[in-house]
């Protein structure tokens, strides 16, 4: 089964994560890909008192993940993939080779650098750059925040 949605959302696993985009997609497992998350026993567990025990949750780092792309790709379950930020996702789709074929820009917030392209995306010009890089390559990106909003694609995002 293809994986159902990637992500880029700075706060990781939240409300509108789990709910927002976990319930309709009726995803069933949520792979977190942050170095620092995956090698952290106690944020692992803050993030997962977040989700319902019905949904598996696993944490990688970034070279884990990549290597891992295909198997998640053909779990069975609908799984939901999410990174927290724009360099991350960028590796997991060169290495995936196709696995991502789509990604999603949820809430990446201002930081030093980062100009705002919608209330809930702020993106810097070397993040804009890389998406642009991603796009070119066939990689489908929009920024939603929830379902039932449109998706903005790229080039509207960033003109």
């Amino acid at each position: 089964m293809p994986i159902a949605l990637a992500r880029i959302d700075d706060r990781l696993i939240h409300g509108q994560v789990v709910i927002g985009w976990g319930v309709p997609l009726g995803v069933q497992l949520i792979v977190v890909v942050d170095d620092g998350v995956a090698s952290n026993d106690w944020e692992q567990e803050i993030y997962r008192m977040a989700v319902p025990r019905s949904v598996a949750v696993e944490f990688a780092g970034s070279d884990t993940a990549a290597s891992r792309l295909r198997q998640w790709q053909a779990d069975p379950r609908p799984v939901f993939l999410l990174a927290g930020d724009v360099d991350t996702m960028a590796a997991l789709v060169t290495a995936g080779a196709g696995v991502l074929p789509r990604v999603n820009l949820g809430g990446i917030h201002a930081a030093v650098g980062r100009r705002e392209r919608l209330r809930y995306v702020y993106l810097s010009d070397a993040e804009a750059n890389t998406l642009r890089r991603l796009e070119a390559g066939g990689t489908v990106i929009t920024a939603q925040d929830l379902p039932g909003a449109t998706a903005i694609p790229l080039g509207e995002l960033l003109s």
